[in-house]
């Protein structure tokens, strides 16, 4: 279906949902997971990244389903993932700082989570060891590779690359348990261009691991790719690689238009009210940039499919000031749904999602981890 056809986003009865507000598609969560699981090649192949829902409901959905791997960013996540049942999670985060002794301090609450971190630094690997050293839990740790992003990770080319994982290797209380490939750089829109590049990305990850294999390390896994080149990582016949799309939870308008070949359906959307009329072209909701993330340009971070022309001309902390020539079919209260271009930094707006199925609210769940701490 259309990633934004509106007859799939019917809500009967909008009364009591304060606006701007975060609304879920329940129905179009499952059918996004159900297309996780189909295009990975099995729900044992992924590990989804939880970044983008924060929500242990979705959580507890995709557990449902059989995918037992996941992914975080903070240890917020990390504990919002443990406290809705997973096991097995991957925190892809260079932990430094006070969040090492919160790492001990996880582990000691959830003995039974198989934990694990990214590094590419010495110092901070020794520091990790030196906290778990002796303790009853081990710590795995996974080589954060750099892809062409250039934001974090070791040359896998490099000598570095080598040296830094043969010390993961041999440091007390630390496993180490492969590599990290994220290639966020790769959002190619033509299907072609983008598997050249992931291609690429792949083959010096798996070069890494056949020059560590042959130094004698373990690599159990490869977790590789995000939302636009985890179907291409997912076509490769490689038992170590896990494939961990993010947005394709909930999708959005970015990644809707920049991947069309991507048969994700938006399934979390905004709704906002009318709460002005102060020129004739001109409707004010109350959508501020507080409710929506602001990362993408102004006038391009949501999307209306009832005002597919509107101009959004002024975007401040509670409100969004529309033009359009159809200013006057609109009266203060009105409702309108917006597809945010960026789901991933709106949901942590918003302390919870009210959930729609059959056309009712049936449900409300909370943002869980949209906050950096939660108790640990």
């Amino acid at each position: 279906m259309n990633a934004w056809d509106m007859e799939h986003y019917q809500i009967s009865d909008t009364s009591e949902i304060l606006s701007p507000a975060l609304v879920v598609f329940r129905p179009l969560v499952r059918q996004n997971i159900d297309q996780m699981i189909r295009i990975a090649g099995g729900a044992s192949r992924l590990r989804p990244h939880c970044k983008t829902h924060k929500m242990a409901a979705v959580t507890q959905m995709e557990l449902a389903a059989g995918i037992v791997k996941h992914k975080c960013a903070t240890l917020a996540e990390a504990q919002m993932l443990a406290d809705a049942g997973v096991k097995d999670i991957f925190l892809a985060y260079n932990l430094v700082g006070p969040n090492i002794q919160r790492a001990v301090r996880f582990l000691d609450r959830y003995p039974d989570v198989r934990l694990s971190v990214t590094a590419d630094h010495p110092e901070p690997l020794q520091q990790l060891s030196k906290a778990f050293a002796g303790r009853p839990h081990t710590i795995g740790v996974i080589l954060d590779v750099n892809t062409g992003l250039n934001r974090t990770g070791v040359d896998p080319e490099s000598d570095e690359a080598l040296q830094i994982y043969r010390l993961m290797a041999s440091l007390p209380g630390l496993r180490p348990e492969g590599l990290h490939a994220y290639d966020g750089q790769n959002h190619q829109t033509d299907v072609e261009e983008r598997r050249q590049a992931v291609m690429r990305v792949w083959e010096a990850a798996a070069r890494l691991r056949d020059r560590l294999l042959a130094a004698g390390l373990p690599v159990p896994r490869i977790v590789a790719g995000g939302t636009g080149s985890f179907p291409i990582f997912a076509r490769l016949d490689d038992p170590a690689i896990e494939v961990s799309p993010g947005t394709t939870i909930f999708h959005d308008w970015g990644y809707g238009t920049l991947f069309p070949d991507l048969p994700f359906a938006v399934a979390a959307l905004l709704l906002t009210r009318v709460i002005s009329r102060p020129t004739a072209n001109r409707l004010t909701v109350d959508l501020g940039n507080k409710a929506v993330a602001a990362d993408p340009p102004m006038g391009q971070r949501v999307f209306f499919p009832d005002l597919p022309d509107a101009r959004q001309v002024l975007h401040n902390e509670e409100h969004l000031v529309l033009e359009t020539d159809r200013a006057s079919a609109y009266q203060p209260g009105d409702v309108l749904l917006a597809i945010p271009r960026h789901i991933c930094p709106t949901c942590a707006w918003h302390q919870m999602a009210w959930v729609i199925e059959g056309g009712r609210v049936v449900d409300r769940w909370p943002v869980t981890a949209r906050d950096r701490w939660i108790d640990i």
